[in-house]
């Protein structure tokens, strides 16, 4: 059954494709210019930058370091609203003391040192100069500071690598560790800068890297906590919550379950249930292929196909020898019976999804034929020059296609046993599910509607009969584009909305379809250079590391779902890959 899931890439299309010719004065009157997009990709070279939006905003909130703004932000996953709010009721002192800063008023440091110094950990007294005292106020000897730096670099604690004291919470100073691990390890160093800008990927709530295969090195920030679902600059559109393909009105876990559901052989179990039995002797399942009662199995066991008991092998067209099975067996038959029922259910759900579906491969391919049409019609001779109503209504019906089909598999979980038994009664869900299926039938007649008006000849017919069609499509765009938001107002308010489990959330509905994400520009970093130094990012033991850095930051591999595949060598310039895995550059 693994032909039932949609992502196969040789019919995907994304519907802001069509949203050309939306502008049209006479298209849906409910089409409102949208606000700007509240999605944005990060690329390879714009990392730096996005990265340093926030550092800047600790960094004049609380007059500190870049690198102390950083190693908040990194304790706080990247969240400026919570480290505000955070300051806000505990103050700036307990801020801190959470976090690890150790801010120095002055910086003094090395002229407070001895000559000679006596490091605590080696009890070799070194020279001042072979020596580092931190933030915290804690000195240690080079060579002791370098080997705990490279223990916690390889054990991949790069982004918090606390103080050598005994019990002292405070994070080392970044530019401590890159100038002491480089002088001995600098593949370790890259290392240790590459951890770093990761972590507004890796430890940031609202950035994810596209799940795009194979990976086109993007990844997606979002601006606030809701569901969405958005188009990256590579034109694949997925669910934010999850990274796997759009799925609205289904939530996450309905999709998930869905989609498991599908690909396993859950329901091969279950049309073995209900078209075999089991052998009494090896219980390998046979099925009947005969008009006689008495099976046998390949093993050579005899067995009553009523009842599955072993039998002999005499037997008449009415009964089997020294054996009677008329004897009801209620539990068996309920077995059964139960079986059957939830297969039948599965098939209605799985048939109609994969119709549409379907129906959505075939109509993704009429883009080139419409345009086609609208070609020739437009050489014509005629009053009607304006054709942005076909590209309108080709995009109403990818988008509530889509919305069709991923109605299916909510309706199954919705109204089934697995999810919500408990939630409401017998007739409560039955009224819900009425409610749900009257709202799914209307968008699904007009959906059909809208499709035959434009897999119609226009381009042959009479200047009245295009007149006609036109006003079909587009009053059709506009009631199919109503349906779509009711049933996901219905979704969201009488039936998600009445549950106390409310771990089932879905993306709003968007009438122009998925919103597709804006590049952040990567020339921000460099302005914010020249207006303040202290936004220069420390990163590299030498000069040009700062460039190789940020021009690879977007790719940088990542663990579970956020890592990003292994795409080559990227960028030039001497970048660095960071789709490479982070434990092998």
């Amino acid at each position: 059954m693994e032909d039932c899931i949609s992502n196969d890439e040789d019919y995907y299309y994304s519907d802001r494709d069509s949203m050309d010719g939306l502008e049209n004065d006479e298209s849906d009157p409910l089409w409102v210019p949208a606000k700007g997009p509240t999605t944005k990709v990060i690329t390879k070279e714009s990392l730096l930058s996005a990265q340093r939006e926030d550092l800047r905003r600790v960094m004049e909130l609380l007059s500190l370091r870049e690198h102390h703004a950083r190693t908040l932000l990194i304790h706080y996953r990247w969240d400026v609203e919570r480290l505000i709010a955070v300051l806000v009721e505990k103050g700036k002192a307990c801020l801190f003391m959470e976090a690890g800063v150790s801010v120095v008023e002055h910086q003094d440091l090395d002229s407070q040192l001895p000559p000679t110094v006596m490091c605590d950990i080696c009890m070799e007294d070194v020279p001042s100069g072979e020596s580092t005292k931190m933030d915290c106020g804690h000195c240690f000897c080079n060579g002791c500071w370098t080997e705990h730096f490279v223990v916690k670099i390889n054990e991949g604690q790069s982004k918090r690598i606390k103080c050598m004291a005994h019990k002292c919470n405070a994070i080392c100073d970044e530019a401590a560790v890159r100038n002491l691990v480089s002088k001995r390890h600098p593949d370790l160093a890259e290392k240790f800068d590459r951890f770093l800008l990761e972590s507004y990927i890796e430890d940031n709530k609202r950035v994810k890297w596209c799940p795009s295969i194979p990976h086109c090195g993007n990844a997606i920030r979002v601006e606030d906590d809701e569901l969405y679902e958005v188009e990256c600059s590579c034109s694949l559109q997925f669910c934010f919550g999850c990274l796997s393909e759009a799925h609205s009105p289904c939530s996450c876990l309905m999709w998930e379950l869905w989609t498991k559901k599908c690909r396993d052989e859950s329901e091969t179990v279950n049309w073995i249930t209900v078209n075999t039995k089991p052998c009494p002797k090896c219980h390998k399942p046979v099925e009947k292929n005969g008009g006689c009662n008495l099976v046998s199995c390949i093993c050579g066991q005899a067995f009553c196909w009523l009842c599955a008991a072993a039998t002999g092998r005499d037997h008449t067209w009415s009964n089997i020898s020294g054996h009677s099975c008329g004897r009801y067996k209620e539990d068996q038959d309920k077995k059964s019976e139960r079986a059957k029922r939830d297969l039948n259910r599965y098939m209605h759900y799985h048939n109609r999804y994969k119709a549409h579906t379907d129906s959505f491969k075939l109509e993704s391919k009429l883009k080139e034929i419409i345009q086609e049409k609208v070609s020739i019609s437009e050489e014509k001779e005629s009053k009607l020059r304006d054709f942005s109503w076909v590209n309108n209504g080709l995009c109403r019906l990818f988008r509530s296609r889509r919305v069709l089909s991923y109605s299916y598999p909510f309706a199954f979980y919705m109204f089934g046993d697995e999810l919500f038994k408990d939630e409401m009664t017998k007739a409560e869900m039955e009224i819900k599910q009425h409610l749900f299926e009257d709202q799914q039938q209307q968008l699904e007649a007009n959906v059909e509607k809208l499709s035959k008006f434009l897999e119609a000849p226009f381009d042959q017919y009479s200047e009245d009969k295009v007149m006609e069609t036109r006003m079909q499509v587009i009053n059709l765009s506009a009631i199919t584009d109503t349906l779509c938001q009711k049933m996901y107002d219905c979704i969201e308010n009488d039936l998600l909305g009445s549950l106390q489990l409310g771990i089932h959330s879905i993306a709003a509905y968007r009438s122009k379809g998925i919103e597709r994400a804006l590049e952040i520009s990567a020339c921000w970093g460099n302005k914010a250079n020249n207006s303040n130094k202290n936004l220069s990012l420390d990163c590299g033991t030498s000069g040009g590391t700062t460039e190789r850095v940020s021009g690879s930051s977007e790719e940088s591999g990542c663990s579970s779902r956020k890592r990003a595949r292994k795409d080559g060598l990227g960028g030039g310039g001497g970048f660095f890959d960071l789709n490479l895995p982070a434990d092998v550059v």
